[in-house]
């Protein structure tokens, strides 16, 4: 009669360590970039309805005296300090998309792949000064006790915060926006309908006129939408195999 063969007990799965394992690089990268994208964008808003509460170019002598000899300018010294850490947050989702593009796509065109580098640079630096403008004198008032200045000075240092932020930076991001859906559709993982609701996006923030913060509110929101999407549909597109990615990188080296 044969004895019973003894079998060792098989191990239980690490089912944690099988995801992380199974995980693609681009769907980590994903991940990070629409994460990143939402702290950038509720930074973003917050900071830029704070700021905004300044008077507006046509307010006359008598509301901006009143305004910045009342508490309100509290809540622009606030947005002043949250809007850097808004920029940092879109620095970081801004190279994590760069390196989410460059997995699928280690050579990714040259033009777009330089332009959307500078624009994102663009946006952030012209936000700063911008909005550095507009809530200076806020910010004089609240940090010291120097006399404030005329009407017509604040005005004009108004007018300086404004012509940055909604004609210089929002070019910028209209660049930014052009670009990274470019470089999203040659990577495979962006929808034609999100594609082409993006360019028409883009093309409104290079063209347009307004001076309300509505217009420049459609670039953290499109932030959202596009990493939302492009997360949903980067677990669901194959990556080009390690043969081809590495003679892609070879080339390009």
């Amino acid at each position: 009669m044969a004895e019973p063969q003894l079998t060792e007990p098989r191990a239980k799965p690490n089912r944690r360590a099988e995801r992380r394992a199974a995980q693609s690089p681009t769907v980590k990268l994903a991940r990070l970039s629409s994460l990143t994208g939402i702290l950038f964008a509720v930074l973003f808003v917050v900071a830029l309805v704070l700021v905004h509460t300044t008077p507006t170019l046509s307010a006359s002598d008598a509301d901006i005296t009143a305004f910045y000899n009342s508490s309100s300018t509290a809540l622009v010294t606030v947005g002043l300090y949250l809007i850097p850490i808004g920029g940092i947050a879109f620095l970081w989702h801004a190279h994590a998309t760069r390196l989410l593009i460059k997995s699928r796509t280690p050579s990714p065109s040259a033009i777009p792949d330089g332009l959307q580098l500078v624009s994102g640079i663009l946006f952030v630096v012209l936000l700063f000064a911008g909005t550095a403008s507009a809530g200076a004198v806020a910010l004089l008032k609240d940090l010291t006790n120097a006399p404030l200045p005329s009407p017509d000075f604040v005005r004009g240092m108004l007018a300086v915060g404004y012509g940055m932020v909604f004609i210089y930076s929002l070019r910028g991001a209209g660049m930014y926006v052009l670009t990274t859906t470019t470089l999203f559709r040659q990577a495979g993982i962006m929808p034609k309908w999100l594609a082409l609701a993006s360019y028409l996006l883009a093309a409104f923030l290079l063209l347009s006129t307004l001076m309300h913060p509505a217009a420049m509110l459609l670039f953290p929101a499109w932030v959202i939408i596009a990493g939302l999407a492009v997360f949903i549909r980067a677990g669901r597109v194959a990556e080009p195999p390690p043969s081809e990615r590495q003679a892609s990188e070879r080339q390009s080296a």
